[in-house]
């Protein structure tokens, strides 16, 4: 399984981004994809995921509301939706895939969200 998250960069305060994470491989049915995050001087943290045939979707609590996870309908790219941005949500952000009941065992390079205010 390959992963390639892009869509970071520099937005103001308030504004909007949307990341993407292309996949590729051998992914089945019962795979995750998710997105995490991780800011200077902190630790990794989750952000969102995905099954990949169902659609479901999970969040951390902090960020319901604000950040919304889809995939396309080829189900080849999953895009984490990020809006009314705020500095705390600087960061690289990371892809992850997992196959039906096992961490999260493949990773994408990150990108680099910068929130300037």
């Amino acid at each position: 399984v390959q992963l390639q998250a892009s869509g970071g960069g520099l937005v103001q305060a308030g504004g909007s981004l949307r990341l993407s994470c292309a996949a590729s491989g051998r992914i089945d049915s019962g795979y995750a994809i998710g997105w995490f995050r991780q800011a200077p001087g902190k630790e990794r943290e989750f952000v969102a995921s995905i099954n990949w045939r169902r659609g479901s979707t999970h969040y951390a609590d902090a960020l319901k509301g604000r950040f919304t996870i889809s995939r396309d309908n080829a189900k080849t790219t999953i895009y984490l939706q990020m809006d009314s941005l705020k500095s705390e949500d600087a960061g690289d952000y990371y892809c992850a895939a997992a196959s039906a009941g096992r961490e999260w065992e493949y990773w994408g390079q990150g990108t680099l969200v910068t929130v300037s205010s």
